[in-house]
């Protein structure tokens, strides 16, 4: 977007002005009653470390005061709808109004007896700064208004900070003045990144249509054969040419005219398994209901069309055409949860749908669908039953994954890609109580790829399992050469995708790649996630075959899914590995400690071993071994090591130990 852009225009200062004081009304009931709920906590914490006080009484009922007054000030506002027709006036009041009861907060202090700002009273000044926080994170639309309640309350704080003297208070008031600085800064930023937001969103739906049709058809085709020539045989809808010539024809016309084309893509999810199973008719069916329900949302707002299969598109041109679009595809994702009737069946069929728009996304009718379809793409990789509109992210991604994809073959055949390993610790001796297997790969132009890209390219290209084996391969070479560090029982441990199970069989790589090296199975140890557990269908039987030719079993990210105890008991699983999520900070978190507590018990009470990921801090290692915490590993103990570096770093260690034996 060029710099004129985003320029504030003139034309577009009192709509934004009206966004602003719309943005702010319609939070400020909430804003307000958080306020009195705050304000009445504030004192119950006073009263109950200096009982009843006739003062906070007073300071209470002059909360009260201004909040009515802000209250009523809305009411006003929405009754003669100033935020429409005077946006400045509307802004003014309620900035005034938030200056009043910013006064009141400030005034606090003056409240209290003997107020002890790093005492006793220490409560009631993190209760002002939080409030203070608050308000300038909810009134990021409009700097002013945040800034008139929270300025006082700070500035309030660092008076009496100044008061009070001492080193102390002066480090405080240092703070306070640096969160004051920090916070206004980030106010006024956001402040400006609204503003933006705004001016470019009036002008991309402001321009109107100012020509007429500059071309029109010469003459009408006969019905008969429009119909043949353009329309789907099954729904009656615009067909897949059609819809072409219908887009390359809407841009044309926008290019000419400055108006606007939206495209939305839409795709009935679980489709193939109807038509599989309930067979051909009824899937037609269920098209042709869909079709009508497109027909009677969207009506005349814009061009339906099939374009085959289970995919449908909508084309909507003119002003607001994106908006408009976006209306048709909320309504359609309500309309969605109602079941539709088919072929004798009845079903709710959920719809994953991509937008873009022209000219914001793309410049010509083939970038255009290649937008609303990367969008389609990233709704079903979010879960599907959603509208995902374009941003150029997806394009990047896209383009990345492209490139992933195209290199990664090559990888895997020159040893491109690469295994590191990341150390497990044993948290009562210190000594190395395992290894896990990480897929590294730096690409020679995207630089490092993350192991989920790596994976999902695989599965995508069908090289999931020779990329597994690849990696096992590093394994089993791992676990030759660790007898001679003084290592000979410990494991290392191999992730596999839940999804890998259904791909091939992993039983029978894992059974020859370990064959071909002489490895132990029972040195291997095989990670999975919960909801393969889950998969009895997909992945079940092969977890038997795992757990009967000797490899181990571990539950990876345990804690984040929904296993079954019975199938852990079934499944003679060997280790439970608690997600990072609950180890990171675990040392200053209570819930975290009666969580992994639980999990150690529940682990203790199978005979499961129990190994904590994300271990980062000393502290952290210290309160999980304290938990029962048998294992850990993390960037406290070591980061993933490729071979090379994870040999010296044995020798290292093991010369250190023998070091210290030597001393004792």
């Amino acid at each position: 977007m060029s710099q004129q852009s985003v320029a504030p225009n003139a034309k577009f200062l009192s709509a934004t002005k009206r966004a602003q004081a719309a943005n702010i009304v319609g939070g400020l009931r909430s804003t307000l009653l958080f306020n009195v709920v705050i304000a009445i906590s504030a004192a119950l914490v006073v009263m109950a470390s200096e009982g009843f006080s006739e003062a906070m009484v007073g300071w209470l009922l002059a909360t009260f005061c201004a909040t009515a007054y802000r209250a009523t000030s809305v009411y006003r506002l929405q009754r003669y709808h100033y935020v429409e027709t005077r946006p400045d006036y509307s802004l003014r009041l309620m900035a005034f109004g938030a200056f009043l009861s910013g006064i009141v907060w400030a005034s606090l202090p003056l409240w209290l007896s003997d107020f002890g700002i790093v005492g006793k009273d220490a409560a009631v000044v993190l209760i002002m700064i939080g409030i203070s926080a608050g308000s300038m994170i909810r009134g990021m639309g409009f700097a002013p208004l945040s800034m008139a309640f929270a300025v006082p309350i700070l500035l309030s704080i660092i008076a009496w900070l100044s008061f009070v003297g001492g080193s102390s208070a002066t480090i405080m008031a240092i703070d306070v003045l640096g969160l004051l600085a920090v916070m206004v800064h980030s106010n006024l930023k956001a402040e400006r990144v609204f503003v933006s937001n705004e001016m470019a969103k009036l002008e991309a739906t402001g321009l109107a249509q100012s020509l007429e049709i500059a071309n029109e058809e010469i003459q009408q085709k006969n019905a008969r054969l429009e119909i043949l020539a353009n329309r789907d045989a099954i729904t009656g809808l615009t067909n897949r040419m059609h819809f072409n010539g219908r887009l390359l024809g809407d841009i044309a016309l926008a290019k000419t005219t400055g108006g606007e084309v939206a495209l939305l893509l839409i795709d009935l999810d679980r489709f193939k398994q109807i038509n599989d199973t309930l067979g051909h008719s009824a899937g037609d069916a269920l098209l042709r209901a869909v079709g009508e329900r497109l027909k009677a949302t969207v009506r005349d707002d814009g061009l339906i069309a099939r374009l085959g299969g289970d995919e449908f598109a909508v084309i909507v041109s003119g002003p607001s055409a994106r908006w408009r679009c976006r209306d048709h595809a909320e309504s359609l994702l309500q309309e969605s949860l109602t079941p539709i009737a088919f072929g004798g069946s009845q079903s709710v069929i959920a719809l994953s749908m991509g937008l873009a728009t022209f000219p914001d996304h793309a410049t010509s009718a083939e970038e255009l669908l290649a937008s609303a379809d990367m969008a389609l793409y990233d709704a079903k990789g979010k879960g599907r039953r959603q509208m995902r509109e374009f941003n150029p992210g997806l394009k990047a991604l896209a383009d990345r994954q492209r490139l992933i994809e195209q290199d990664l073959a090559a990888a895997i055949r020159s040893n491109g890609i690469e295994t590191w390993f990341q150390p497990q610790i044993d948290l009562a001796t210190g000594a190395i109580a395992g290894f896990e297997a990480l897929v590294r790969w730096y690409h020679p132009k995207l630089g490092f790829i993350s192991p989920p890209e790596i994976v999902a390219a695989a599965q995508s290209l069908h090289l999931a399992e020779a990329l597994t084996a690849h990696i096992a391969s590093a394994v089993c070479k791992l676990l030759i050469k660790l007898p001679a560090l003084g290592l000979e029982e410990v494991t290392v441990a191999l992730n596999v995708s839940p999804r890998e199970f259904a791909l091939y069989s992993v039983a029978d790589m894992l059974e020859e790649v370990s064959s071909e090296y002489g490895i132990n199975p029972a040195r291997l140890e095989i990670e999975i996630t919960e909801e393969a557990i889950l998969d009895t269908e997909g992945a079940g039987e092969q977890l038997k075959l795992l757990e009967t030719a000797g490899y181990k079993l571990a539950v990876d990210d345990f804690g984040m899914g929904h296993s079954s105890l019975a199938y852990l008991i079934s499944l003679k699983i060997d280790r439970l590995k608690i997600d990072r999520s609950f180890a990171i900070g675990v040392a200053d978190s209570r819930a975290n400690q009666d969580l992994i507590a639980a999990l150690v018990g529940l682990g203790s009470a199978l005979s499961l071993d129990i190994v904590v990921e994300g271990v980062e801090t000393e502290k952290d290692a210290a309160v999980l071994e304290a938990l029962g915490c048998r294992v850990a590993q993390g960037y406290h103990f070591a980061r993933p090591m490729p071979v090379e570096a994870l040999t010296a770093w044995i020798t290292r260690r093991s010369e250190t130990s023998s070091e210290r034996k030597a001393v004792a």
